[in-house]
């Protein structure tokens, strides 16, 4: 393609924070390839391929719900063409410390639905842990298969301005976004197929099929074809694109509580040719909508009887019900003494410094600092629930901090890091916008899978710091380069990399 003035990258600013891709002398080594490729094209180009990239989606109704929106429910999900890079060194030391902390979080939540050590020997506040608002307690002394209560697992990595990668929050519950994620890389491989051709690219393809296989090793025992099948909220969800996209990709039922009922403590599905026995349920569904007979009785989501076939072991949940009281806001900043207490290891990876309202001391520093500290509540996501201080006017300010003095367990505080950047397409040039990273990890009972990449996600708003995709933020594709073309070919039957040790 003939190189045209002015270039995508002429008025590129990096605005003092961490870029992925330049530095001030020019590309990082990982990304040379494709900054030469861009540099090539003219907005012109690059215009068209974002044009046909938004024609796929649509046509291929890649969406997102925002609530509230007055303009409409379904969004096209927006998709950033220029891939975010990370080489095979840094993805190595990303892979061991994911892998180290999942394995700490699902022994933690064994521990506390049972003997409860680490809340005995001290490392964790009991009443912190107990009085949480998804811990379980009438599922204290209930097992599970394999002692795995999060099979998969969404991890937030952000990038501090040192270029030190930080985990953010762990999503142990009903992680979303992997749908984008793998067609994210369907849309690349359409409008740059030579970039594949050029760099040494993990595959991600087999997720789908490893998830399945994970799910179906879970089922109950003596049960050779295990039926597996995904459990929607329905239509109206933010993330029912991705439930219907993942249930066609692994080939099972799409089904929603109604689909659904219990007889003698085990779960069935009804069918044109009756009912078929369920042994395994990926759910996206919360606990509280889950059983009526146990959490909420006004839901008509769930299914009446189901906690009581999970009970007994004749169905599968995944993930398991209580796996909210792991990624609790509060209690994250107690990952790192997981890891020391149950693996005898020290951290591989950073966390944020984080404030804790429940904290007498914590919270003076909160009241006094609010200007300069990011407000989160312990229990949303999304991007709800957040006051970022130093975006805020003192009204705003000061209303927040009356909710928390209200309800002070309920709410964290931590300082506004410098996230790391990456180019995007901003009409007719490329400007640097704030990004984080949600690897996606699978538990199996013997094994740990992660995938090499995962979802970048993009605050495509300038100045913003929030990448959720409710609060106006996009996705880009993540590229897990190879060690070389030979490892590269080499590991394209496979998109995963095992680590041996389980969770």
């Amino acid at each position: 393609m003939q190189n045209e003035s002015p270039s995508l990258f002429d008025a590129y600013d990096r605005g003092g924070f961490y870029d992925e891709m330049l530095t001030e002398n020019g590309p990082r080594a990982h990304y040379q390839k494709l900054f030469q490729n861009l540099s090539a094209m003219s907005p012109h180009d690059f215009r068209a391929r974002t044009e046909l990239a938004d024609l796929t989606l649509m046509n291929q109704g890649i969406t997102f719900t925002v609530y509230g929106d007055e303009e409409g429910t379904e969004k096209p999900f927006p998709v950033d063409l220029v891939p975010r890079i990370i080489p095979a060194n840094e993805w190595a030391h990303l892979e061991r410390g994911l892998g180290q902390r999942v394995r700490a979080l699902n022994l933690f939540l064994h521990d506390v639905y049972h003997e409860a050590k680490i809340l005995s020997d001290g490392p964790i506040p009991r009443d912190l842990v107990v009085n949480a608002p998804n811990f379980r307690r009438n599922f204290i002394g209930a097992n599970v298969p394999g002692d795995i209560y999060i099979h998969i697992c969404g991890s937030d990595l952000i990038r501090d301005g040192d270029g030190t990668y930080r985990v953010l929050e762990d999503n142990c519950r009903t992680p979303s976004g992997v749908s984008y994620m793998l067609e994210n890389r369907l849309i690349l491989t359409r409008v740059f197929p030579g970039l594949f051709r050029e760099n040494s690219v993990r595959p991600i393809d087999d997720y789908p099929s490893v998830l399945l296989n994970n799910l179906r090793s879970f089922a109950p025992p003596g049960r050779e074809e295990p039926n597996v099948v995904l459990l929607t909220p329905g239509v109206y969800n933010s993330a029912y694109f991705e439930h219907a996209f993942l249930a066609q990709q692994m080939g099972i039922e799409l089904v929603e509580g109604r689909d659904l009922f219990v007889d003698d403590n085990m779960v069935f599905v009804k069918t044109t040719r009756g009912p078929q026995r369920v042994d395994v349920i990926y759910r996206r569904i919360d606990d509280d909508f889950l059983d009526p007979l146990v959490f909420r009785p006004e839901s008509a989501l769930g299914v009446p009887g189901i906690v009581n076939a999970y009970r007994s072991g004749n169905v599968v949940l995944a993930n398991g019900i209580g796996t909210g009281v792991a990624d609790d806001k509060a209690i994250y900043p107690f990952v790192p003494d997981m890891i020391r207490y149950y693996l005898g290891e020290e951290p591989i990876l950073e966390q944020v410094p984080t404030y804790l309202g429940w904290r007498e001391s914590d919270l003076q520093y909160m009241k006094d600092h609010a200007k300069d500290l990011v407000f989160k509540a312990t229990n949303e996501s999304g991007g709800y629930g957040m006051l970022i201080g130093p975006q805020a006017s003192p009204t705003e300010i000061s209303d927040y901090l009356n909710q928390v003095m209200a309800d002070p367990r309920n709410y964290i505080a931590q300082p506004l890091i410098a996230l790391s950047r990456s180019p995007c397409f901003v009409e007719d040039k490329f400007e640097g916008r704030h990004v984080d990273l949600r690897p996606f990890i699978l538990c199996g009972k013997d094994s740990v899978t992660i995938m090499p990449g995962g979802l970048t996600r993009v605050a495509l708003r300038k100045g913003s710091y929030v990448v959720n995709s409710s609060q106006g933020g996009g996705s880009k594709d993540t590229w897990v380069l190879g060690e070389s073309r030979n490892a590269m070919q080499q590991s394209m039957g496979s998109m995963v990399q095992r680590m041996e040790g389980g969770c």
